[in-house]
């Protein structure tokens, strides 16, 4: 059986030997041509001229076009009001206002530097809180609410309140957004995207050129990375490549350097969260109230789904009787905000960790007590918005991994090492994810697939799902191989098309493998179901050469089975090597390609009243850190960090503990180092690798531990396995609450102030203040 074994990601040796294809290692077509464009110089103005005399002069600029040339200007992945290129009102500094066609780079930065932009500044929104206060908002607000949280409070022996704040986050991808189109006949397009969304990529294109959905085709091969940031930002730039190469009816690409990926994308939203607890003598948690507001920059983009799946996970591993939790997406004149790993599920769930530790300072417990006291158990299994929390393994996690982390003799080496020590600090913190599983909008929870088989025996699969390095194509391909009992190497997942798998989702969500695969193996099924009625006939001997075996699907046959690349009878022994049945099959004009669609089952959210079942499943985890801080440069160093999750049955176990370690350390990554910073004038500051820091080799864990739980229970998914791509991220937050642990020692009153991320500068500042 593949499924459940080790086996390299299909593209592992050909990224270390230099081999696999991305956009810009594809050779340059005959007449093909490079594409940039023009940022706007300010974050807020009205656009009242564009001069491109000049510019269009430089030796080997071909053209250069403006939101004039396209036939719309408007796309968004939830609200259709962000323009391509700024038509108006500039609402972000580095907003596209113009595309360049060029025979060379050199053209296209000497072109920029002729254009004339004649614009009228307008004042600025660059700070949340004044987008607050102003009441700028992009949606309305959201509610979900249960019990009698009036009663909670007024009768609660204790309550704090206190406000939470995280920074945003850089996807930082190694290959940034890349592009290429090329026109074909019939006014038909070409389109090759990193992409995580080909269908909405398609979409774009065919609405910006006045084209119809069938008359464009997008292909992605695969992602040098994603998370989430190719999610809905790619399609605008396809738009642009796209419509330099239909002006001009040559072929075009468009590869964005780092500083001007950085410059233009969304990142992570912001959050600053409002928040009030109420808890008895032992720290149980009686009433919670939140509220919510997030920083989605100059447009909706994805921020009021990314909003709701904050709101949904805001009780983290912990049971709330009595809770409210609101909502709202905040309007700002920066670059807008979009998905990213973990879709707002980080920020909720930071916000109820944190609060856990306050309570923990309040009542002068360990955090662990308080969260023992809390965590989703018994019958407490109903969360906010009325979903059961099922086959519950929160409990045994955290049972497990403060026995194995020794968690407890940890504390009190820690309590003595900050007792004597007069340079450095300890800290440590045990933190959860209980990740809901689906698209918090019901219809995008579908897929469909492609199976074809072949004479030999091979297989060649396409879904809709796009391979960013995080195996998805891998699993698929154990899938497909396990059904029919070959080798994986016999399975060959295709570049994702739109004209092989329509109308798909986002490989986002944490949902690829689960949605993509189901689908994967119902088709396989299909044809396996037709090949073993023929080998059943086949077998009977009773057909002379002049008849033609037809398939009759109404008999029992579960004893015949595909192992071993062969097709096998377990009740009289016969077999047939799986080429030679193949072959009886197509001589018998038996179909040996199938198409299926599967769709999630259950999922029925009221976003309108906050109630219902929101997820297919929760994936389950937990990790504990220690932390050790320089008192003097507020330097952090992560001593150990042991992480224990539950993914059910896994597909593909090395592939699944990479992205626990991968989700794990960037989660580290935002709440420690990675920290925005703009200029008075709404200019990223920090829009390159030396400028924004992420994990190196030297920041991860020198002690780093990870396994897995047996779960055999989650019956709802492809193999019973469980989504991993998200989940863990949320683990980084232990780090996070070690760091405030650490503070508290010395400076108790200062740890509530701590914002996210904890950067060294953050740090020092409390301890010295």
């Amino acid at each position: 059986m593949t499924v459940g074994k080790n086996i390299p990601h299909d593209s592992a040796r050909t990224h270390v030997s230099g081999e696999s294809i991305f956009i810009d290692d594809r050779p340059f077509l005959k007449n093909e041509m490079v594409c940039g464009f023009l940022g706007a110089p300010v974050a807020h103005g009205k656009l009242k001229g564009i001069n491109l005399k000049k510019a269009l002069k430089v030796p080997g600029v071909l053209g250069i076009y403006t939101h004039k040339d396209l036939a719309n200007n408007r796309w968004g992945a939830i609200v259709k009001e962000q323009p391509i290129l700024v038509d108006d009102i500039i609402s972000y500094e580095y907003e596209p206002v113009c595309v360049i066609a060029a025979e060379n780079y050199k053209a296209i930065e000497k072109a920029k530097k002729l254009i004339e932009l004649d614009i009228e500044e307008l004042e600025a929104t660059l700070c949340l809180q004044k987008s607050i206060d102003n009441e700028d908002f992009l949606t309305i607000e959201k509610k979900i609410s249960r019990g009698d949280l009036d009663k909670a409070f007024s009768s609660a022996p204790h309550t704090l309140e206190g406000v939470f704040e995280n920074g945003g986050q850089e996807h930082f991808y190694l290959e940034s957004h890349a592009c290429a189109a090329l026109p074909l006949e019939n006014n038909q397009m070409e389109v090759h995207s990193s992409s995580q969304h080909p269908s909405e990529t398609q979409h774009v294109v065919a609405q910006s050129l006045g084209l119809s959905y069938h008359q464009v085709v997008c292909v992605v091969k695969r992602m040098g990375g994603g998370f989430g940031g190719k999610e809905s930002q790619a399609a605008p730039f396809a738009s642009l490549v796209a419509l330099c190469a239909k002006k001009l009816k040559r072929p075009a690409r468009m590869i964005i350097n780092k500083d001007d990926d950085m410059r233009v994308t969304g990142k992570r939203h912001p959050f600053k969260n409002f928040w009030k607890v109420a808890f008895d003598e032992e720290g149980k948690i009686l009433g919670y109230k939140i509220k919510l507001f997030s920083n989605g920059g100059a447009y909706t983009d994805l921020s009021e789904s990314i909003l709701e799946r904050a709101m949904l996970h805001s009780d983290g591993c912990y049971y709330l009787p009595n809770v409210e939790i609101l909502g709202r997406v905040c309007k700002t004149n920066i670059h807008s905000n979009t998905a990213f790993r973990g879709f707002g599920g980080p920020q909720g769930n930071a916000t109820i960790e944190s609060v856990i530790e306050e309570i923990a300072h309040h009542l002068k417990k360990d955090a662990l007590e308080i969260r023992e006291k809390n965590i989703y158990r018994g019958e407490d299994l109903s969360t906010p918005y009325g979903q059961l929390v099922d086959h519950n393994t929160l409990p045994e996690i955290m049972e497990k991994i403060k026995s194995s982390s020794k968690y407890l003799e940890r504390r009190k080496e820690i309590d003595e090492f900050n007792k004597n020590s007069l340079t450095h600090l300890k800290g440590i913190a045990v933190t959860g994810t209980k990740f809901g599983i689906a698209f918090t909008a019901r219809f995008l929870n579908q897929a469909n697939a492609l199976v074809n088989m072949h004479l030999d025996g091979t297989l060649q699969v396409s879904t809709g799902a796009t391979e960013m390095g995080q195996g998805v194509n891998t699993k698929i391909q154990q899938i497909a191989a396990g059904a029919f009992g070959i080798p994986a190497v016999e399975v060959q997942v295709m570049p994702t098309s739109t004209e092989k798998n329509h109308n798909t989702s986002p490989t986002a969500a944490s949902s690829g493998s689960d949605l993509n695969g189901m689908a994967t193996l119902i088709a396989c099924n299909k044809i396996k179901q037709r090949l073993t009625s023929v080998f059943y006939t086949h077998m009977q001997g009773e057909l002379t050469p002049a008849d033609e075996i037809e398939v009759d699907n109404s008999k029992d046959l579960s004893h015949i089975i595909f192992e071993d690349s062969k097709v096998t009878d377990t009740k009289t022994g016969k077999f047939l090597t799986l080429k030679e049945l193949v072959s009886i099959a197509y001589f018998n004009r038996v179909s040996m390609g199938d198409y299926a669609f599967y769709k999630t089952p259950g999922l029925g959210f009221d976003k309108a009243l906050g109630k219902g079942q929101a997820f297919n499943y929760y994936t389950n985890g937990m990790a504990v850190s220690e932390v050790l801080i320089d008192r003097f440069t507020g330097e952090t160093k992560v001593l150990r960090s042991d992480i224990l999750m539950d993914l059910g049955r896994s597909i593909n176990p090395g592939i699944d503990m990479g992205q626990v370690s991968g989700a794990f350390v960037q989660g580290m990554g935002w709440v420690t180092a990675e920290n925005l910073v703009y200029s008075d004038k709404g200019v990223l500051l920090s829009h390159s690798p030396t400028t924004y820091k992420i994990p190196s080799i030297q920041d991860t864990p020198r002690i780093f531990n990870i396994d897995l739980i047996e779960n055999n229970t989650n019956d709802v998914c492809v193999h019973r396995s469980k989504a991993v791509g998200e989940p863990p991220f949320l683990l980084g937050n232990s780090v996070w609450n070690a760091i405030k642990d650490a503070i508290y020692y010395v400076k108790p009153e200062n740890a509530s102030k701590l914002k996210l991320p904890a950067t060294c500068e953050e740090i020092v500042t409390l301890l010295d203040e």
